[in-house]
């Protein structure tokens, strides 16, 4: 049995498919059961892990555990959205160990080289650094920007590209990332417990394609066979920017702008290539990409600018 936390969201709804394919059965640990999509071989339980409630439960007779939950809700008094995941993966750790859990598997972010970290990096490292200290079997996951209709940065991206026709891009557009499709995500994070190598280990998993983040938008908007006028400004302008995308998009600004710190550093992987081989994966180009992407997209909802 595996288990898979934060169930109903995007990475994790995306890997209980993908582990049911593979006719592996699921327990999934959700706040809200009613929000799971009832499906063959799932199974659902009530179950908080701020709160604490439930995972005891979820997590008996599992052999692997999901770790796929990050916070970045507005906090209440006195503690930030850092202190409730650190919170939450301490809690994780110890009840998965007392239930004799075997792996553990997190997903957490690509790490800049060096110089500060945003917020939102620091505390999904401080997660990857519990979980691998704490739980048994530990193996963490780094993922810059994943390409898929359902992911938050790169829809925020798609909302932006369609509807402005001007397109501002601070001066984080020059820092470089190398994103990776969605379908590989989830392929890294479904292979994962099956190999012994990687047990105790950090690794990053990346697409072949090293891009600016001015590049990306440039590929997307011709993908979707737009013409957008880039503008270039001199300085990152996080505060205010995150609020005017905010607005553009749809999407809260507790959402933005985190992503949009994260920005602000170049973001590759240490040796992507390397894990790509231990796993036997061949990941996606980037264009391939963000055509998969778009055509999902497309398939659940309209593009106006298409």
């Amino acid at each position: 049995m595996e288990l898979v936390t934060g169930a109903t969201g995007y990475v994790g709804g995306r890997l209980v498919r993908r582990l049911r394919a593979q006719g592996r059965p699921v327990r999934a640990l959700v706040r809200e059961p009613g929000r799971l999509k009832p499906t063959d071989g799932v199974t659902a339980v009530r179950g908080d892990l701020l709160a604490g409630s439930g995972v005891e439960a979820a997590l008996d007779g599992a052999t692997t555990a999901y770790y796929l939950v990050h916070s970045m809700e507005p906090a209440g008094p006195g503690e930030d959205f850092a202190a409730r995941d650190r919170r939450a993966a301490r809690r994780f750790a110890a009840a998965a160990r007392a239930a004799g859990v075997k792996r553990v598997v997190y997903l957490g972010g690509v790490a800049p080289a060096g110089g500060p970290l945003s917020p939102h990096i620091a505390s999904r490292l401080e997660v990857e650094e519990i979980l691998l200290a704490e739980a048994p079997g530990a193996t963490a996951l780094r993922a810059s920007i994943l390409i898929g209709a359902g992911s938050a940065s790169f829809r925020i991206l798609v909302r932006l590209i369609e509807r402005l026709r001007l397109l501002p891009l601070p001066a984080w557009r020059a820092n470089r990332t190398q994103p990776i499709a969605e379908r590989d995500a989830i392929e890294f994070l479904a292979r994962t417990p099956t190999l012994a190598a990687t047990a105790g280990r950090s690794l990053d998993i990346a697409g072949p394609d090293v891009v600016s983040y001015g590049e990306m938008i440039e590929r997307i908007a011709e993908e979707m066979g737009v013409g957008r006028l880039p503008l270039g400004l001199r300085a990152s302008l996080t505060p205010p920017a995150s609020a005017v995308v905010a607005a553009v998009t749809g999407q809260p600004v507790e959402l933005v702008r985190p992503l949009m710190e994260s920005l602000e550093r170049d973001l590759l992987p240490r040796d992507a290539a390397a894990t790509a081989a231990l796993y036997g994966i061949e990941p996606l180009g980037l264009d391939r990409a963000i055509s998969r992407a778009l055509a999902e997209w497309e398939r659940h909802e309209e593009l106006a600018a298409r």
